[in-house]
Order: C-alpha cells, then structure tokens, then sequence
C-alpha cells in the first residue's frame, strides 16, 4: 500500500513538471549584415569583417545568433518556417525546409544550448574537448593559383607549422596538374613527414579559372604522384555526381580520396558510402544542411567505418561547425579560407570587436579547444552588433 501511494506522488509529481514545461516558441528570426569597421589595407589583405548574422528570438527572453546567415531577402521564407514553431522541434524544421538555411539552423542550436547553459557539442553527446585544424590556403590574384610561385607555396607551410599548425591544404588546379605534385614534394621536404598536406581539386565547377573535370587516367597520374610526393588526401578530383570514378581511384591508390562539401541533406551520403565513393565524407558544415544533419551523416558513415572530417569555414562563421566536429569526434577541422601569409589568428582579428571575451578560438599546442560559453561559444556583445549594423 505505501509503495502504491509512493508510486502514485511520483506519478503526480512528473505530471505537474511536465505540464508546467511549456514548448519554447520562436517569436521571430532576423537577418541582417554587419560591417565592422577596418582599414583599406586590412581589407585589400582579406580580413574578416562582414558577415551575415541570424539572430532567433524566443518568448523565454533567451536569444540565439549565428554568423552564417543566408541573404537578407529570404527572411520571408525562414520567419514561414520557424516562426510561432517549438524551438526543440528541429527534425520537424528540417521537414519543413531549414536545411536550406544552415547558418539558420546553428542559430537554432545556439539558442537551445544557451537555454541549457551547454555547449551544443555536448547536447549532441560529444566527448572531445579539441580538434586539429587544418589551414585550407588560397593566395588571392588568378584563382587556379598558378600566378604563385612554389617557394611561396613552400614558405607559407613553413609559416603554418612554426604556427604550431600540423595541416594545411591547397589547390590542385594548376594548368599542368602534375605542378602541384612537384609542389608537395617541395613542402614536404621543407616541413617533414608529420606535417599533413592536403590537396583540393574541386572538380564540381569546371568553369571556375577554365578548369576541365579530369578524365579517368588524369586523375589516376595526379592521385599516384601526389602519393609518390607524400600528400594527405586528394580532395574531389571528379565531378560530384559520380560516384563511381572516385570509388575506382580510392581501390587503386593509397592516398585517401576525400569528398562530399557539396551534398545537402543524407541521401548523397549515402551513395557514396553504397558505392564505396570516398575514403573520407567531407559534409558541409552549413551547405549540407547544417549541425544535425552533419552529426547523421557521421553516424551512417560511421556504421561503414568511414571518418567524417567537415568542410570548412573561416572568423565567427566556424563556430557551428567547430560544435559539429567536436559532436562528431573528427580528428580535422578545415579553417577556410586563409589569405597568406596571414594566420587565423590575424585574418578573424577584427571579428573581436563583436564579443564580450576579446577570444574567438583558443589554439593549444597545435588544436582549437572546445569553447566554454553555451551554445555555439560564442559571448557576444549585441551592442556591438547593432552598432555595426548595415542600415
């Protein structure tokens, strides 16, 4: 009999909690750019210091805000999806279309993290506390990079690891795709063997600097002598929509083919892990729909034993995805794009201005730490944002 009313006090105690926990609503989204203030030479360098802000306002007086926010005149369309919606609902927003949106959907998370006073990679039951980061380098002028000499090349991977960086990647786009294999063998022999150094071809868009998508047996010659010089991975050397070259290039090298930035949502994924596509899944840490779907992509590739390494972004932006990766547990975090021969550190400097903590990332022995501030960790100082506010 006692156990009878203890058991029914429980039952009536959880029953009051519930119902006095009430769905947080999203009252309203904006988005709006901001343009803090730099010098003409800062900004000719390619500092960071306009973004796109997302900020989602709740009836529980706590706000979230992200960097990556899409152009202004979709805010219809956002404020249809989420507006009057239940913050938590993610998988119900990402039905209704927020995946579109993925600088959005980390606002989304900033404010459920916030409100939990947790970092969202922990909401996400991630246990790493850092990641690597890699520097992904783009020397600005002709975008196929051939306008930079190789001892550029050279002296900015030598910069990077005397950083205390232990990655950096680069183009593959050069007229001649054999110069860049010389290029790593040049790099590697200024930095070592422990120095990780990547290769990008971004094969999806051939109109980018008159780039061809490689053949078959160009992407085969390219794949073995970067292999031969020591490089890392080769990054989508074919064309996104073909699942089967990358597979029949990864059986015949060692070198990892990696690839994946520009899938949304996980059914892309999923082919390549069914045709066995990339030795590595590289999901975009907004493109593919944002931190959730990232974290799913993780999971399904890890039941085919394939790492998950995201792509990248650059300044405040990098906060969502950093959350991701260290949800997903990634041994890499892509910092893109770098401007030589400024480090991250110099490049995101003016992006302080818009934080309470003076501090974007914490760079330790080579690794970004976890952020301590809730949510996305980002501290920010919306003074400051509103006073930089494009009108």
């Amino acid at each position: 009999m006692v156990e009878h009313s203890r058991r029914a006090f429980l039952a009536a105690t959880v029953g009051a909690v519930a119902a006095a926990a009430k769905p947080v609503l999203i009252r309203d989204v904006e988005v709006f750019a901001i343009n803090i203030p730099v010098s003409q030479a800062e900004s000719e360098a390619g500092v960071n210091h306009r973004y796109g802000v997302v900020k989602i306002i709740t009836d529980a007086g706590v706000n979230g805000i992200s960097f990556a926010g899409p152009p202004r005149q979709q805010l219809p369309e956002v404020r249809r999806t989420l507006v009057n919606q239940d913050l938590f609902a993610i998988e119900q927003h990402l039905r209704n279309g927020l995946g579109r949106w993925g600088g959005v959907e980390h606002a989304v998370w900033d404010t459920i993290g916030r409100i939990a006073n947790q970092p969202v990679c922990r909401l996400l039951g991630g246990a790493k506390t850092s990641v690597k980061p890699y520097l992904t380098c783009v020397w600005q002028g002709p975008t196929d990079q051939s306008h930079v000499p190789f001892g550029k090349q050279v002296e900015m991977a030598v910069k990077i690891q005397k950083a205390g960086f232990k990655g950096m990647k680069i183009r593959a786009w050069r007229p001649n795709p054999l110069d860049d294999a010389e290029v790593c063998k040049q790099i590697k022999a200024a930095v070592g063997p422990d120095f990780a150094l990547m290769f990008d071809r971004t094969a999806h868009a051939p109109e980018v600097a008159g780039q061809k998508i490689w053949d078959y047996e160009t992407g085969l010659k390219v794949a073995r002598a970067l292999e031969k010089s020591g490089a890392y991975w080769l990054e989508e050397p074919y064309a996104r929509d073909d699942y089967l070259s990358p597979a029949k290039l990864a059986r015949e090298v060692e070198i990892p083919i990696t690839g994946g930035e520009g899938y949304k949502g996980i059914e892309p994924f999923r082919q390549c892990l069914l045709n066995k596509t990339y030795d590595i899944l590289q999901p975009e840490g907004a493109g593919s729909g944002g931190i959730l779907t990232c974290r799913k992509v993780a999971v399904m590739a890890e039941a085919f034993h394939v790492p998950c390494i995201l792509h990248g972004t650059m300044g405040l932006m990098l906060a969502g995805w950093l959350q991701s990766s260290l949800a997903i547990g990634s041994e890499w975090q892509e910092v893109a794009l770098i401007f030589p021969p400024m480090l991250p550190e110099e490049q995101w400097a003016p992006s302080l201005k818009v934080l309470k903590s003076k501090e974007l990332f914490k760079i330790q022995n080579g690794e970004i730490l976890a952020p301590e501030f809730p949510g996305i960790g980002l501290d920010v100082d919306e003074e400051a944002l509103n006073r930089y506010k494009v009108a």
